[in-house]
């Protein structure tokens, strides 16, 4: 009981005084004082903006930044895994053997890849909020929560013409509205081989030390000509020296850090042993395909390795959450939160807080009724295949647009329309042994799940099993090709004569998937936001805007310090070097997933086997911060986030500094294999050219 008092005085001092470096900072509210008192830095508004304008969101999922002033953008190779494999024509595979574009007219058009970077935060919070009002019922409010959003959203895309969206933080406390300057003429300049940018594959996932070249390098373009990008991050090849302050400028996913005791709870018993057992299983289905033959590998490698990475993500978010310590912590959190320490009779707002706590609690065990139905079949987890996504939207796009704007389903509304159909009708091929695989995988879990007489799913199977039923399905449309679904979306009429597979299980699941997603959103999603509205309203009291909003896939400022850590009773360095990887092969042998690329072997001899490779900080970094550009004091790249240890995976819930860190590429390292190993002296050349300004 000492030790947990302990940790509670001590999440009090941090609360208090800020001496942790935890913290995913929105930029429209950075920590100027924490990093001023801890790190005698002086964030000023110039630095922040340029690194706002010169940051981008991959919307597929993920980070990057400009780095110089011709569009040139990083991120990770396995950020860019989607592009490299849709870009591969017959006979060559770029995402397991790289590419390289010596001249402009060399660098290749993704077909679907879009770019946002953020250019506005405005603050909406007190409309959205005045939109709802206490006598409401859940049903009403939500759809008075939505109407607000998407009226606000529409008035922003036709005033700016940017991509307007309206963010929920702290679950429900704040509301801004998010505008982006979007790209969707992308176009790959480089990547490496996936043996160096995944070096140790699975086995070293989440692990450090780590030497991996994770990165890729794309250019943004605007009416065939590379843009003029003035804000950008300039190369530093020196990199960071052990104890620097550095910056993570990124979109991280989500966090859980702000939900209640009783939905970690729920969280642990059940959410996440339903997801750790159907990433099981398709993981298992994927791997099991790919070892076929090569040319099955190649076609599920970016599958393969979303699932595999999420599948260990979540894994360790279990065992955090399994740690009596870690929920004895957050427990006190809460009681510490709702306790009153002054004088007088508690404040209203102190008495709404424990109110809506209670209300998340109920919440729970209503969602225990159907979440799991409620994800099979709105979610769409029965269903793992792009095919079905596609019918699903194409199905859903015929009735929601006749719908006023704000009457319908979020993803409708106007404001998201032009990036949803740049996705839908992307020309990228779509492998049908892939989805099969996938969706036999999905149909047998979904099975599994509710058993062989649950209505729907024989309905579903249509008295086949699974894997015939899979082949049914993918064999029985025709959405593979664009120019169908565009007739489709075009001419929604040839719906009801449509004998197409996809779009009859859409058509069959439909409605049931709807009035779950209606229990979901007035009975859950509601109850929820309006129970954590009530918490953050009393945190704000207590604590100011000392505490970050959880992560919500939106630009987000993190720092930290440059240093090792302990382990087993041994001092880890801070950093990896090229020479470090020609040893960890040889160590096992130079046996995949350690077998280094043959231009390593070939030309081992260029190298400076003392180069730093990776490096490690204590940035509070999470899922979608892959790609995150790491910077210095001056607002120099000195590195690319692409993962963190092990330690590091209960940051969904807490942030600890003790072990866990975030890992980056060095920017030394990759200057010193581009040049030496790649041949890519176009490239070398022009990040050095602007970093040497």
């Amino acid at each position: 009981m000492t030790r947990f008092l302990a940790a509670a005085a001590w999440w009090g001092v941090v609360l208090m005084h800020g001496r942790s470096d935890e913290g995913m900072w929105l930029l429209n509210e950075p920590p100027r004082d924490l990093l001023k008192s801890k790190y005698g830095f002086e964030l000023t508004e110039a630095w922040l903006h340029r690194a706002q304008r010169a940051s981008v969101r991959f919307n597929s999922g993920g980070s990057g930044g400009f780095v110089s002033p011709n569009g040139l953008v990083v991120t990770n190779h396995h950020i860019a895994a989607d592009s490299l494999q849709k870009l591969s024509p017959r006979g060559k595979d770029f995402y397991r053997d790289g590419y390289f574009a010596a001249t402009r007219d060399e660098e290749l058009k993704c077909p679907d890849l879009e770019l946002n970077v953020l250019q506005e935060i405005v603050d909406v919070t007190d409309r959205v909020q005045d939109a709802v009002t206490p006598d409401m019922s859940s049903a009403a409010a939500f759809a008075a929560r939505r109407r607000v959003m998407s009226q606000i959203e529409k008035e922003s895309l036709d005033q700016t013409g940017l991509r307007s969206d309206v963010v929920t933080l702290y679950q429900g406390g704040a509301y801004h509205l998010y505008r982006y300057k979007k790209y969707t003429d992308v176009r790959l300049v480089m990547a490496p081989e996936a043996a160096i940018a995944h070096f140790g594959g699975d086995t070293d996932n989440f692990e450090f030390p780590r030497f991996c070249l994770d990165v890729a390098f794309f250019r943004v373009y605007e009416n065939g000509v590379p843009i003029s990008s003035p804000h950008f991050f300039p190369w530093n090849p020196r990199g960071p020296k052990e104890g620097d302050l550095v910056f993570v400028t990124g979109h991280p996913g989500t966090t859980n850090r702000l939900e209640t005791v009783a939905k970690l709870r729920h969280r642990r018993d059940v959410t996440l042993p339903y997801a750790l057992s159907r990433l099981r299983l398709l993981e298992a289905s994927l791997l099991q395909f790919s070892e076929r033959q090569p040319d099955n590998a190649q076609r599920a490698a970016a599958d393969l390795h979303r699932v595999a990475n999420a599948r260990k993500a979540f894994s360790g978010q279990y065992q955090g959450l399994l740690d009596a310590s870690l929920m004895s912590r957050k427990e006190m959190e809460e009681q510490s939160l709702l306790r009153w320490e002054g004088s007088g009779a508690e404040p209203p707002d102190l008495l709404r807080a424990r109110e809506g706590r209670d209300r998340i609690a109920q919440a729970q065990g209503k969602l225990g009724t159907f979440e799991t139905e409620w994800a099979l079949f709105e979610r769409g987890d029965a269903f793992s295949s792009e095919l079905f996504s596609i019918a699903r939207h194409l199905l859903r796009l015929r009735s929601e647009l006749p719908k006023p704007n704000e009457e319908r389903l979020r993803e409708y509304r106007d404001s998201n329309l032009e990036s949803l159909k740049f996705q839908l009708f992307s020309p990228a091929p779509i492998h049908a042994d892939v989805e099969h695989v996938k969706l036999a995988a999905s149909l047998t879990f979904m099975a599994e799940r509710l058993g062989g007489d649950h209505p729907l799913v024989r309905k579903i199977l249509a008295g086949s099993s699974p894997m015939k039923r899979a082949t049914e399905l993918v064999r029985g449309t025709r959405l593979y090709d664009v120019a169908e679904r565009k007739r489709l979306s075009e001419h929604p009429g040839d719906w009801d004569e449509s004998k197409d597979a996809m779009i009859q299980l859409a058509r069959d699941v439909d409605q049931h998937a709807r009035e779950l997603r209606r229990r979901y959103e007035t009975e859950v999603e509601e109850v929820e936001r309006q129970g954590y509205s009530a918490l953050a309203r009393w945190r704000f009291t207590k604590f100011g805007r000392q505490v970050a909003p959880d992560a919500t896939f939106t630009l987000r400022l993190a720092f930290g310090s440059v240093r090792g850590y302990e382990e087993d009773g041994h001092m880890i360095p801070f950093f990896t070097t090229v020479g470090g990887a020609f040893q960890r092969s040889a160590e096992h042998h130079h046996r995949p997933p350690f077998e280094l690329p043959s231009r390593w072997l070939e030309r081992r001899d260029r190298l400076k086997f003392d180069t730093p490779l990776n490096f490690v900080s204590t940035a509070d970094t999470i899922g979608g911060n892959s790609g995150s550009p790491v910077l210095n004091r001056s607002g120099e790249l000195v590195g690319v986030n692409f993962d963190r240890n092990r330690h590091g995976l209960v940051r969904n819930f807490i942030y600890t500094d003790v072990q866990a860190r975030h890992i980056s590429v060095h920017a030394g390292g990759v200057l010193e294999v581009l040049s030496c190993l790649y041949d890519a002296n176009s490239l070398v050349k022009e990040l050095l050219r602007e970093a040497q300004r």
